[in-house]
């Protein structure tokens, strides 16, 4: 037998499981709520629906019920509507629990509708609407699911598979770059070599029991195409796929957004590779002061494990539906890491703030690979390791800011470090023409951390302004860097310096290992583009074309950029010059000098290729200007390079009037 319920100690329960009705205008009001508890999307158990009463407070301003109370008739009507609705409009059918309490010295009653939560997703269509709506209460209002909100009942019932694990219907497996994959199933010790990469795209090979295939196979058509997380784990372009799926890394030299200057680097590629290079721009960060006065002379701005974990977690349990990027934005007193999405609802805001929340994956197929992979902590652990290295290194604790649609987490840097101000004041240097006075300054920066990523481009830049390259080369030598700590933009502007030592083979050799340590990660185009030309300062123009070409191998959507087809055009038009000069050298044999005029115009060909293909998506007039003179000297040496037509009478003509008839 159902004990009675007591309304007035429903009157000081949490109010997000109680809803007075005092008045039962509509049916359907009563309804939206039953369903809503039902469904239970903040796991409070369920709820009561009172009709005939109402909430309020007595004078002394404590909680009170007042009982109205409903008639005989109007109750079993209510009562009866109610329950027809719930079996016949409520999908599935809801069938909740009904008490009447009597009201002392009344013949009226209050009707108590007890609904317990239930392990469905369920969804009403009243009278009047066209489709079925799902309810779920939000505080003390019922509100119809919708969006994410929608989405989160979804997944919480199981109605859906969880974002990751859905077979993307737009995806081939194609679009898996295969390289990347047997990568990164060997680092993790899921690679059989008795297997074909092929066989691990199967949509009935599964890596792990925690994890589906990496594909599914569509039940009408058949195809079998890749699974969501597969295409951000080991996809050749996953923001083809996913707008969102990149990141921006951004410094302001201040400590806010009205600075007139910043840096702004667009980081994309699969989410390892965005967490590699982020990390590689982050470490930068996390440089050691020295105080030889302090009990602690060593001391870092930002713990690298903080500084990971925070990156990771924004990465890993981020909401790739939305087209928004992941954002890490560095100031001078603290770093920002901005997570696209919000907290999902079953973890406890206060608790996941402290680093005491229970574990919760949004995406767990990603969480899976990046524990695999030791770049993520077990389950749970991230929040609590920030909080916890934090505190070890001495600096703020972390600030969690949770919005309605993303999680900003706060890296406060530690107090004793003041070297990015420093940075801002030799720029002020540099800009007022000081360059020696910024030397001087950078010179004892690099002295206490030599692999400073700004510190060692500003270095680059007053040695440029100074025409002193060679105290750049010499620095290198000196404190024997190892290019495997320096990102792969500052590698490029270190060699973008010593290249003007072109009478120095041992820098022309540093500066091309400086270049290739650079390529080994993944560029952007503007870093391409600077590798590009700084092959061709060295005058290796078949060393350009080759790299643009693996470029555009490697990355497609790069063979529509006109800065980078003009750049191989000119490397082309640059190696048919050399060819020219040893088919016109008065020594040059027969043999060798018709070789080399063939050579000569299949790269004049090719160029002329390229400049076309620039000219169609060129958008800037200047650029465009440029490439037709290219245009216009290219067809200037094609001429030269023109093959001679044989003269009539010679044996030579005889020969060619015969192959032009053959043509004919």
């Amino acid at each position: 037998m159902i004990a009675t319920v007591d309304l007035k100690e429903l009157s000081v329960r949490e109010s997000e499981r109680v809803e007075w009705k005092e008045n039962v205008a509509q049916i359907s009001d009563v309804v939206e709520t039953v369903v809503a508890f039902a469904n239970d999307i903040s796991n409070l158990g369920g709820g009561y629906v009172v009709c005939g009463a109402k909430e309020g407070k007595d004078e002394a301003g404590f909680q009170k019920v007042f009982l109205i109370g409903l008639t005989s008739n109007r109750l079993k009507e209510i009562e009866g509507a109610v329950l027809s609705e719930c079996r016949e409009k409520v999908n599935p059918s809801i069938i909740p629990v009904t008490e009447e309490i009597p009201i002392a010295g009344s013949d009226k009653r209050i009707l108590v509708f007890i609904v317990p939560a239930t392990g469905q997703a369920h969804n009403y269509r009243s009278s009047g609407k066209d489709a079925s709506t799902y309810y779920i209460r939000i505080g003390r209002e019922t509100r119809e699911a919708r969006n994410s909100l929608l989405h989160e009942l979804l997944l919480r019932k199981q109605v859906i598979e969880p974002w990751d694990r859905r077979m993307n219907r737009t995806a081939k497996l194609e679009d898996i770059d295969l390289l990347i994959l047997r990568d990164y199933l060997q680092q993790i010790d899921l690679w059989d070599s008795d297997k074909t990469i092929e066989q691990y795209l199967s949509y009935q090979e599964r890596l792990a029991s925690f994890i589906p295939p990496l594909a599914e196979k569509e039940n009408l058509t058949s195809w079998v195409r890749p699974r969501n997380f597969a295409l951000l784990m080991f996809g050749k372009e996953p923001t083809g796929f996913f707008p969102g799926a990149y990141s921006i890394f951004s410094i302001y030299r201040g400590k806010d957004r009205s600075e007139p200057t910043a840096e702004r680097i667009e980081v994309v590629g699969t989410i390892v590779e965005q967490a590699q290079k982020l990390m590689a721009l982050l470490n930068t960060e996390s440089y050691t002061a020295f105080d030889k006065n302090h009990p602690r002379p060593n001391q870092v701005k930002y713990p690298i494990r903080a500084l990971r974990e925070a990156v990771i977690n924004a990465l890993v349990h981020r909401d790739y539906e939305s087209d928004q990027p992941t954002r890490i934005t560095v100031f001078s007193d603290r770093i920002e890491i901005n997570s696209v999405g919000s907290l999902p609802r079953v973890v406890d805001p206060e608790t996941f703030k402290i680093g005491k929340a229970s574990p919760y994956w949004r995406n767990q197929a990603l969480a899976y690979f990046f524990n695999k992979l030791h770049l993520a902590q077990g389950e749970g652990q991230g929040i609590p390791t920030i909080i916890r290295t934090m505190l070890a290194e001495g600096c703020p604790p972390p600030i969690f800011q949770i919005g309605q649609e993303n999680l900003l987490c706060i890296l406060p840097a530690h107090p004793r470090h003041e070297l990015i101000r420093e940075l801002a004041g030799i720029e002020n240097m540099i800009i007022l023409g000081n360059h020696k006075d910024a030397l001087l300054k950078l010179e004892e920066l690099l002295q206490n951390d030599p692999y400073n990523f700004r510190s060692l481009e500003l270095y680059c830049e007053v040695n440029n302004l100074l025409k002193s390259p060679k105290r750049v080369y010499d620095f290198i030598v000196s404190h024997e860097l190892d290019f495997g700590k320096i990102n792969s933009g500052t590698l490029i502007v270190i060699a973008e310096t010593i290249i003007s030592l072109q009478d120095h083979p041992q820098a022309i050799k540093i500066a091309n290992d400086l270049m290739s340590k650079a390529i080994a990660g993944r560029l952007e185009e503007s870093e391409i583009k600077r590798i590009a030309i700084n092959y061709r300062k060295l005058k290796d123009n078949e060393k350009a074309s080759a790299f643009i070409d693996e470029a555009i191998n490697k990355i497609p959507t790069l063979a529509g950029s006109a800065a980078l087809l003009e750049l191989r055009a000119k490397s082309k038009i640059d190696l048919a010059k050399k060819c020219m000069d040893t088919a016109k050298n008065p020594a040059t044999g027969p043999k060798i000098k018709g070789r080399a005029w063939e050579q000569c115009r299949s790269y004049l060909d090719s160029a002329e290729k390229d400049l076309h293909r620039a000219l169609e998506t060129v958008t800037n007039e200047i650029e465009k200007d440029f490439i037709l003179r290219d245009l216009d000297f290219l067809k200037n040496m094609q001429q030269i390079a023109q093959r001679p037509k044989p003269r009539s009478g010679d044996r030579s003509y005889r020969k060619y009037a015969k192959y032009r008839s053959g043509r004919r």
